[in-house]
């Protein structure tokens, strides 16, 4: 049967969901403010990471903290005003990464890890996307010899348990395959199975654009006006009010806003990041973690892409780009980052939640509302197949994975 839907963000999440029901001949609007892929899904890393297997949890050692609390990396800055908004969800995910309870989790995680490769090749194909994409991996980089080898173990722990391939690369190794670093170091883990895009804003823009050709429809529109109408679901756009049977909510870090004006109340937070990119010198050969200080280096067609860690602070409040200083001076310790590209700083947030795992299915009071959010830090990643799954649940077939992990009711 054919339904009608409204999927409210074009992100990678919502660009996806949308993809999936258009690909199975369903009426689909999508909706943003913007055009596909300019928001958080421009910014990342540009990774399709096969081998995040495991969703990162609260550090617990009592250096890290000491270095957060003081803002010393740039794994982690704050804003003060903006920690009472955040400290329940938070005190929740320190309490889930808890390792007994971060196992669990991470078994929930993994189902849909399992199957991002599987289910972005497909559309990879049919996008005509082929020419953004590099499939032989990235790496975790170490400096410090004793990172190096818990490392490796911890790798080889997720190879055997999950089946993925990666190679152990010592300092002769990586000198070897990286030329373009500056300084000797203590080695790096090869991960075989996760792709590299090269432009990921543009990826999206390419499957939004399959979706126009498989008869989907993509509107700028106020989110935040969506309310029930009497055929279900309304919003407000450029071309009027549109009505729909269905409505999903894929708003990435602005969905909690909406889902409370409807009276849920997710423990969700947002982390903030930054990125800029750099030309002049040599660029590194595959994208590459620098594991001991918690910054990607990732060579882009806009130039090298340097990412930083998290930022907790208010989704709107001005930039603080203070990581991502400190993160090109660590940088430049490997490869060469002579200029900037941009003016300033790109600056977009990641949603997450306190268990680490999204929200996804049916809204619990509302007939036809569904939601698809709180990816944090793999929504790229997870696009496609947490767009089949929500079709999936949408027209009652069989899902791609069990969804019970991320229904939106397990959060009372």
């Amino acid at each position: 049967m054919k339904r009608q839907v409204l999927v409210l963000g074009a992100g990678m999440i919502g660009t996806c969901t949308a993809l999936q029901l258009a690909l199975r001949g369903h009426a689909v609007t999508l909706v943003d403010r913007r055009e596909p892929g300019r928001e958080t899904s421009y910014g990342n890393a540009g990774l399709i990471q096969r081998e995040a297997v495991e969703p990162y949890p609260f550090p617990r050692d009592a250096t890290t903290l000491a270095r957060a609390a003081f803002k010393r990396g740039v794994d982690v800055n704050y804003h003060l005003g903006a920690l009472p908004g955040v400290a329940g969800p938070l005190a929740r995910y320190f309490a889930n990464s808890q390792p007994a309870r971060h196992a669990v989790i991470a078994q929930a995680h993994a189902r849909l890890i399992e199957h991002c490769t599987a289910e972005h090749a497909p559309l990879i194909e049919r996008a005509g996307a082929s020419d953004l994409v590099r499939h032989d991996g990235f790496l975790f980089v170490y400096r410090e010899a004793a990172s190096y080898v818990q490392g490796v173990e911890r790798a080889r722990a997720l190879a055997q348990s999950h089946g993925l391939q990666h190679a152990e690369l010592d300092p002769d190794a990586l000198a070897a395959a990286e030329p373009a670093l500056r300084r000797r170091l203590a080695g790096a883990v090869h991960w075989k199975d996760s792709w590299a895009v090269s432009n990921p804003g543009e990826l999206v823009s390419r499957y939004a654009a399959l979706f126009t050709r498989e008869g989907g429809h993509i509107v700028r529109g106020d989110a935040g006006s969506l309310r029930a109408s009497a055929s279900g679901w309304q919003v407000d756009t450029e071309q009027g009010a549109i009505d729909a049977e269905h409505a999903v909510v894929a708003l990435g870090p602005w969905s909690d806003p909406l889902v409370r004006s409807l009276g849920y109340r997710y423990p969700l937070f947002v982390k903030r990041g930054y990125h800029r990119h750099y030309r002049g010198g040599e660029a590194p050969h595959l994208a590459m973690l620098d594991a001991d200080r918690g910054l990607v280096i990732v060579p882009m067609q806009q130039g090298v892409r340097i990412t930083t860690g998290a930022e907790f602070a208010r989704l709107d409040a001005p930039p603080t780009p203070v990581q991502l200083e400190r993160a090109h001076a660590l940088a430049s310790e490997l490869v060469d980052l002579p200029e900037p590209v941009e003016d300033t700083p790109w600056l977009g947030a990641r949603p997450c939640t306190a268990d680490m795992l999204p929200v996804m299915g049916a809204a619990p009071r509302h007939r036809g509302l569904w939601f698809n959010f709180g990816h944090a830090h793999q929504g790229f990643t997870l696009g496609p197949v947490c767009g089949r799954l929500l079709a999936d649940l949408i027209e009652g077939a069989t899902p791609v994975v069990d969804p019970l992990p991320y229904a939106p009711t397990r959060f009372g």
